[in-house]
């Protein structure tokens, strides 16, 4: 045995090996060790030929499945070695083999899985220029392949889908993504396969021979060939991994990127899409708000949907037509909600069912589920909406399977398939006999005994059973003439004899026999039965995603009658039109009627860029997260929170809000946000709306004010970019920008000032904040009065040569206004209007450089010296 566990384990180098032996699972040498330290079970040790014994240790079979599941959230493989015969007909060893290796992207323990969320697995491929993308949930059947060309887009890809686990070729490896990240910060595991895997012959035999195709164009691969590599190294990895043929896997659905609206990481984030910044929870998010689905399979779909806002107009229409009807047709929409609110998880259930993993239960949630769908679609077919019409045809209603369900298992089954009692009375003759031979056998033995002694007149005729002659006749030597000839002596006793009949062997097998046999049927009725449901994988996929489409659509419909959302106007203009927008999840996190609400426009001509002004705390990330949010819940075909809104569509949503130290990776904040900045305005188009928020910040002044306005500057020119923004600043020099460049206008928060104090009025109104409020931001939030004071006198001071005087005079690079090129350079600029800041001259700071005695200061000393004359040095210049 142990040599077959080494030989085992040779095979499978990188896994942890669940070898059963009896009803236990047991590890040896170093996996017993890995296991016992994480899992905390008692280290053992088992002689076993060497001259120490080797530590062992286990965990019962019928609670492994809990123990592997945390050892693959830990991100360990684990092989599971069966017993593949019955231990009661096998000559000498039990035989055992590898019947599934469980990682993180294969696992299909349901109660180890989010039922909202997909368990994806992804393949990359890299040749040096180009990413080949696969995405599969083995517990859904959802495969996805694509191609992108950068390592910012496939970042962006990863971040979408957040696989548990990763395969990928060596380039992967070193094409310049942060391995370390995927694996420390998101918790992917990563796999790097042999090259093999990735031979493009190699991949595309995988894929037609599993897709029963001779061509890559029937799938609709024709136009993704990395995209075909991964796809097939995938596959390939998935059917050695889970030691079947994966049938649930009848389609491929390639994409473009540009298919949806793209969302980089930092815009996923900042928008809380599916989780907060801060708790990661999923209250908070857009998706809390939305998500009011019924089934599993409709809330997987809606985060899907969030994470992917559609860019196609007449999809995005059909959408809302679907939302429009149901929020319009209130009591067949709360009919359909009620009878999807009993339906389980279809798609997961259909995948154990396909790798013979569903138990009885499992069956019996699936036909109860099933059971609903006669009664959708009697409802669905009085809908009129081209979505609804679609969802209607694709819904079977699975009749002949619920009807089979139905007519096998009995009302309460067990949860194991082995423990009989699985099938109804009347299902199954031999079942029937067998289960009333296990129940009866003593009263068909006393009705036979009674037979016997009136046939014979053998009065003190007896039957009777030990283990070793199991059931007889026995007859006491006084009745001996009496015996009949159809008697077979079984044994002869002092005063007794004992015998046998055909009738009495017969029943002797029948009752003997009867558990084992019946258990064993049943398990054997009840497999036929699960392999008949596998055959129609297909028809219980499609009616799956129509089901969890349908879901999504009342949920939406239900949130929009709710929270009273408008159904948006689509356009292909690029005019954003929002009147009367409300904030999604602030609302709901106050009192609705206190949201103060506001209006947004933009378009690609006259009113591309708001510069947005005002204090801290009074509204300007949320107006403007609420915009994006907004145009977001647009594409995905979602009615908005406002009065009314039309929506141009957006190829992608940026936003640089907010910002944080990485100092793992040696970034500090304004690096952080200097790089967010860049990848906006490299990857930015005339379509994209841009939310940027407080760039600049994170050094001096002028260098802030400089960068935010050279940003502005490109953003705005139409020639670079053009994109709509939304620019949310505390340099309200900025404001000077209106009317010097073509397409930006100053948007401030209103603000009521009664003396010293402010009350922030929450509301957008045209023109730009000539003061920030930032002390008697300072001052709300409790500092000392003293401190407020001060500050006071001191900005009094400062303001005295406003760096507004500065702005205005600020040449404009290449922008022209009425017709006029703006020309007057800023060296032009009389240097005395930035006096305010000019401290000291440069003698002084020379002089006293020069008279710092070094040799008599301590190190500490010697660095505050010379950072004081680092920023008198800034300031001067």
């Amino acid at each position: 045995m142990m040599q077959h566990y080494i030989q085992t384990k040779d095979a499978n180098p990188d896994c942890i090996l669940f070898y059963r032996l009896g009803d236990f699972y047991e590890m040896f040498f170093e996996d017993a060790e890995i296991v016992s330290k994480e899992l905390e079970l008692t280290l053992t040790g088992k002689s076993c030929g060497l001259e120490e014994r080797a530590p062992m240790c286990g965990v019962p079979y019928h609670a492994a499945e809990t123990y592997l599941t945390r050892l693959v959230q830990r991100g360990y493989k684990v092989a599971v070695c069966e017993q593949i015969e019955d231990p009661k007909e096998a000559k000498g060893m039990v035989k055992r083999a590898v019947t599934r290796i469980v990682t993180p992207g294969t696992n299909m323990d349901a109660m180890s899985l989010d039922e909202s969320k997909n368990n994806y697995i992804m393949g990359i491929f890299f040749d040096g220029d180009k990413y080949g993308l696969s995405i599969a949930d083995v517990t859904t059947a959802d495969f996805f392949v694509t191609e992108v060309d950068s390592n910012r887009s496939c970042l962006d890809e990863i971040n979408k889908y957040v696989p548990s686990e990763i395969i990928c070729n060596e380039n992967f490896t070193i094409s310049g993504i942060d391995i370390a990240d995927l694996k420390e910060r998101m918790q992917i595991s990563i796999a790097k396969l042999d090259v093999h895997y990735f031979d493009d012959r190699l991949a595309v035999a995988v894929l037609l021979e599993h897709f029963h195709t001779s061509r890559l164009s029937a799938l609709g691969l024709e136009e993704f060939p990395m995209g075909s590599i991964s796809a097939g190294a995938l596959m390939k990895y998935l059917t050695e991994i889970q030691k079947s043929s994966l049938e649930q896997f009848n389609h491929v659905q390639p994409y473009l990127n540009g298919n949806f609206m793209l969302l980089d990481s930092s815009t996923r984030r900042n928008l809380e899409l599916v989780e907060t910044l801060r708790e990661k929870q999923k209250r908070g998010s857009l998706l809390w708000v939305l998500d009011k689905t019924k089934t599993a399979m409709g809330a997987r779909m809606l985060r899907s949907d969030v994470e992917q806002p559609l860019t196609n107009a007449d999809l995005i229409t059909n959408r809302l037509d679907a939302v429009d009807e149901l929020l319009h047709n209130m009591m067949a929409r709360e009919e359909l909600r009620e009878y999807l609110n009993p339906i389980y998880d279809l798609e997961r259930l259909n995948t154990r069912i396909v790798y013979q993993t569903a138990n009885p239960r499992d069956l019996l949630a699936f036909k109860n589920s099933v059971a609903m769908l006669p009664a959708i679609k009697t409802v669905l077919a009085d809908f009129k909406s081209k979505n609804l019409v679609e969802l209607s045809e694709n819904i079977d209603s699975l009749s002949d399977i619920c009807a089979d369900i139905d007519a096998a298992i009995c009302e309460e089954p067990p949860i194991s398939s082995r423990d009989g009692g699985i099938l109804k009375d009347g299902y199954n003759e031999e079942v029937d006999r067998l289960r009333k031979a296990k129940t009866e056998g003593k009263k068909w033995l006393a009705e036979l005994e009674v037979k016997e002694r009136e046939r014979t007149g053998i009065k003190n005729l007896k039957i009777k059973y030990n283990k070793v002659f199991g059931y007889y006749l026995e007859v006491t030597n006084s009745y001996k003439d009496l015996v009949p000839a159809d008697y077979q002596r079984k044994q002869t006793l002092a005063n007794a004899e004992r015998f046998f009949t055909p009738e009495l062997k017969e029943l002797e097998d029948t009752i003997l026999g009867a558990e084992d046999k019946l258990i064993s049927l049943e398990y054997e009725l009840f497999r036929q039965l699960r392999n008949r449901i596998a055959s129609e994988v297909s028809r219980i996929q499609t009616t799956a995603k129509a089901i969890a489409r349908l879901d999504v659509y009342a949920s939406l419909a239900y949130v929009a009658e709710k929270n009273h959302y408008c159904r948006p106007k689509i356009n292909t203009r690029g005019l954003i039109d929002i009147k009367g927008g409300r904030h999604p999840v602030v609302e709901q996190m106050m009192d609705q009627q206190l949201f103060i609400d506001n209006d947004t426009y933009l378009d690609n001509k006259k009113q591309r860029v708001s510069i947005i002004t005002g204090p801290n705390m009074a509204g300007k990330s949320t107006y403007m997260r609420q915009s994006a949010l907004i145009v977001l819940m647009a594409q995905i075909g979602c009615f908005v929170p406002a009065k009314s809104a039309n929506i141009g569509i957006v190829d992608r949503i940026f936003t640089r809000v907010g910002a944080s130290d990485d100092l793992a990776s040696g970034q500090s904040t304004f690096m952080v946000e200097m790089n967010e900045v860049a990848n906006i305005l490299r990857n930015a188009t005339k379509d994209s709306l841009l939310i940027l928020d407080e760039i600049g910040r994170g050094t001096s002044t002028f260098d802030g004010l400089s960068i935010a306005w050279a940003v502005v500057e490109h953003i705005s020119n139409v020639k670079l970019i053009g994109a709509k923004t939304l620019f949310a600043t505390h340099y309200h020099e900025l404001t000077e920008l209106e009317g010097k460049l073509e397409g930006v206008h100053n948007y401030c928060i209103a603000v009521k000032e009664n003396g010293d104090d402010i009350v922030f009025l929450r509301k957008i109104v045209p023109g730009g904040a000539d003061k920030s409020y930032g002390i008697a931001v300072a001052k709300l939030a409790g500092l000392p009065d003293e401190v407020i004071d001060r500050a006071n006198r001191i900005v009094t001071q400062l303001c005295e040569n406003d760096i507004v005087d500065l702005a205005k005079n600020i040449a404009v690079e290449g922008q022209t206004t009425g017709g006029k090129k703006q020309t007057k350079p800023l060296d032009d600029v009389d240097k005395a209007q930035m006096s305010f800041l000019d401290t000291v001259s440069d003698d002084a700071i020379i002089d006293e450089l020069r008279n710092l005695d070094i040799s008599h200061m301590t190190p500490l000393e010697a660095m505050n010296a010379l950072n004081e004359l680092q920023v008198k040095v800034r300031n001067r210049w």
